[in-house]
């Protein structure tokens, strides 16, 4: 006889993938140019606009929002902290101080010159933060994302501080506010490296929740925790790295979604990785389709609606009650 809990959760999974399907095809008849569901089918010219741009611009949004969670994941899982994740501790800052760096020295690079450095930026970046998070004492977990917040606004002002003096400024507010009206075929493709890291997360899940009991523990039970610690830091910064290059900074998403989904499905990342990317993929999808009806036609980057959004996810996630056995 099946269990009561995968009865229960077939439902749940095919209304989880109809909502994603929905918004998917909702973003792309969202936006200035009219195109109609018929449109696409009869008109060469909605068929083209579909193709080059609202497409891209869907895809990225689930590349991104699957990618940013997974990554959050990742990174609550290495800080062994719920209330970390890539914006808010410092790896986005990093990657941006990166692309910065690049552009004042190399300024002709491609963007896979500039994805390479902003990851090692992003890695350096991730892993002191790490470093000195695993020093703060763990029976005052608030510390660690206080001191990934005070992190990642130091790195963020020695970027802006550097980037006036340069007079890069304009360019700063790009990578540092996500958005994807810029996103057109050709111009986005390099987030398909998120699904093969989220592809990598997967093969690795059961070694991630190992590590999620602590070294000692971990290393007790035969894991090799260094190495993992390493394709953990990759993961996370690759993902985060892409996302500033070619969208910008999209704030909350690796905070929210892991938490939501760990405190309905538990700490088995295995299980939970599908939850977190497809729900990572909806959220930010539907505040890109927020972003576009709130002023249209006119555009509210889907960063500041995430920000507002994430923000607010935020506050509950620190004031909420504990979830019961």
């Amino acid at each position: 006889m099946m269990p009561v809990e995968q009865v229960v959760a077939r439902p749940v999974s095919a209304a989880a993938l109809l909502i994603l399907a929905g918004l998917f095809i909702t973003s792309l008849f969202v936006g200035v140019g009219e195109v109609s569901v018929l449109d696409a089918f009869s008109n060469s010219d909605a068929l083209y606009l579909i193709a080059a741009s609202r497409l891209p611009r869907t895809l990225a949004a689930v590349l991104t929002g699957a990618g940013l969670a997974i990554a959050g994941l990742v990174m609550q899982t290495l800080a062994r902290n719920r209330f970390v994740e890539p914006t808010t501790a410092g790896t986005g800052q990093s990657a941006a101080l990166g692309i910065l760096l690049v552009t004042l020295f190399m300024p002709s690079s491609s963007i896979a010159i500039k994805t390479i450095v902003a990851s090692l930026t992003a890695l350096a970046g991730t892993s002191l933060f790490l470093s000195i998070a695993h020093r703060l004492p763990p029976t005052q977990p608030f510390l660690v994302p206080l001191f990934g917040l005070v992190y990642g606004g130091v790195v963020g002002a020695a970027v802006t501080f550097v980037a006036w003096h340069a007079d890069l400024l304009q360019f700063v507010e790009i990578w540092t506010n996500g958005e994807f009206s810029g996103v057109l075929r050709g111009r986005y493709e390099l987030l398909w490296v998120s699904a093969a890291m989220l592809a990598v997360t997967w093969i690795f899940a059961d070694r991630f929740t190992l590590m999620s009991l602590g070294r000692d523990v971990s290393i007790g039970l035969g894991l090799d925790y260094a190495h993992m610690m390493q394709i953990g830091l990759v993961i996370i910064s690759v993902v985060t790295a892409l996302t500033v290059v070619v969208v910008g900074l999209v704030p909350f998403v690796g905070l929210v979604v892991p938490n939501m989904v760990s405190r309905l499905m538990g700490d088995n990342m295995r299980s939970a990785i599908p939850w977190v990317a497809g729900s990572g993929a909806a959220l930010v999808l539907a505040c890109d389709i927020i972003g576009r009806l709130l002023r249209f036609p006119y555009e509210i980057p889907v960063g500041t609606v995430l920000g507002v959004v994430g923000a607010a996810a935020f506050l509950w996630l620190l004031f909420r009650r504990p979830a019961h056995a």
